[in-house]
C-alpha cells in the first residue's frame, strides 16, 4: 500500500510554487488555465486523465469554450497541498505544451 501523502508547510508551498511557474494558489488548491479550442481541450483532458490514472492523483477540470482550467489539491489529506499536487501540475504543463495549449494569465 502506498504511503499517505503529507501536507506541505507554508514554507514548502512557497518553494513548490516556484517550481511551477504560471500556477497560482487559491486557498488550498493550485490552479492554472489554458486557452485551447474546445475539441483540443477534450483531447488534452483525456491525455491528462490517462496520466492521472497511472499516478492515482486527479485534478478538478473545468472545460469551457476556448479554455480549460485545472485545480489541484489532495483530497486524501483534507484538501491540503502535497508534493503530489505539484508533480501533477508539472505533468499537466508538459501535456498542455504537447497539445499546443496557450497558458492564460487569470
Amino acid at each position: 500500500m502506498a504511503d499517505r501523502p503529507v501536507p506541505l508547510t507554508e514554507d514548502e508551498i512557497t518553494v513548490a510554487l516556484e517550481s511551477v511557474p504560471g500556477w497560482r494558489r487559491v486557498g488550498d488548491e493550485i490552479t492554472r488555465s489554458y486557452g485551447i479550442r474546445y475539441h483540443g481541450g477534450v483531447a488534452m483532458i483525456v491525455h491528462v486523465a490517462d496520466v492521472e490514472r497511472l499516478i492515482s492523483h486527479h485534478a478538478d477540470v473545468d472545460l469551457r469554450w476556448g479554455k480549460v482550467r485545472f485545480g489541484i489539491t489532495t483530497h486524501d489529506v483534507g484538501h491540503k497541498l502535497t508534493e503530489a499536487d505539484f508533480d501533477l501540475a508539472r505533468r499537466i504543463d508538459a501535456i498542455a505544451q504537447a497539445h499546443l495549449a496557450e497558458p492564460l494569465d487569470e
